[in-house]
């Protein structure tokens, strides 16, 4: 049978009609990454010519940058930051034309590379009490802060879409490791972990933001976790300590990006 030549022209608008047809890409606005060193990506390596921010090219901001192709992109988060460094070195990078806005910030305010090496060399009860005065600050302190940086964001960027993505727990307690940290101190750093997302959660939904809480994608994952652990122990450099790995940074936060953003 002859088919007419007008045949595939029409079957193909019937296809781009019932969403069969290959669409175009979808444009993607400009993208401002904010935020510390577990949005810069410490501990995945790579860095560049970054210096002390420590921006790596597995960081979940430039694994999704790269998968995405925005209209621009700006890598602004930097290892240590804390809010004010947010609102004094990195939120003017946010203006009116931004589409997607992703920031983790608030345990550096809390204090909670403080925690770590105060569990690391004293008693179980040294490291319980200076767990409680972080969690203290991250109930009393945190939230005005947490408040500053969002509320520029929005002022900022009235119609962009932000994502605030949090911490995971540090540890699997009850886990596969036989030495390190005791299992009170496992117990007090995670619970910090907890309630540095109950507060953090808090803050982003008063804004209206959304928050991707990485206890959840990081379950099984943790340090003395059985599976592929997705997060550095003690190592070295030593500042690398307590991070996501490339692993982490991919699996982990790029994936939990993805969920939310497509």
């Amino acid at each position: 049978m002859r088919v007419p030549k007008t045949l595939p022209i029409v079957v193909l608008a019937v296809l781009a009609l019932v969403g069969l047809a290959t669409p175009a890409s979808a444009a993607v606005g400009k993208y401002v990454a904010l935020g510390d060193s577990y949005s810069s990506g410490l501990g995945a390596g790579s860095y560049g010519s970054s210096g002390s921010c420590k921006r790596s090219a597995n960081a979940y901001p430039q694994l999704w940058a790269n998968s995405h192709a925005p209209s621009a992109f700006t890598f602004a988060a930097c290892s240590g930051a804390v809010t004010q460094d947010v609102l004094n070195g990195q939120v003017g990078s946010v203006t009116s034309d931004t589409a997607l806005v992703t920031i983790s910030i608030g345990g550096n305010d809390a204090g909670f590379a403080n925690v770590m090496t105060e569990c690391n060399l004293s008693s179980d009860s040294a490291c319980v009490s200076r767990n409680q005065t972080a969690q203290n600050f991250a109930r009393t302190t945190l939230p005005g802060r947490l408040d500053s940086v969002y509320r520029a964001i929005r002022d900022r960027a009235p119609s962009a879409r932000v994502v605030v993505l949090g911490y995971p727990r540090i540890y699997k307690t009850s886990g596969s490791c036989v030495v390190g940290l005791s299992e009170t101190k496992r117990a007090a750093i995670n619970q910090s972990a907890d309630v540095l997302a109950t507060v953090t959660s808090g803050r982003a939904a008063a804004f209206g933001f959304t928050f991707v809480d990485t206890r959840t994608t990081f379950t099984n994952h943790e340090i003395c976790a059985s599976g592929t652990r997705w997060l550095n122990s003690v190592t070295w450099p030593v500042e690398e300590s307590y991070h996501p790995n490339t692993t982490g940074q991919n699996s982990g936060y790029y994936a939990a990006l993805r969920a939310v953003t497509g």
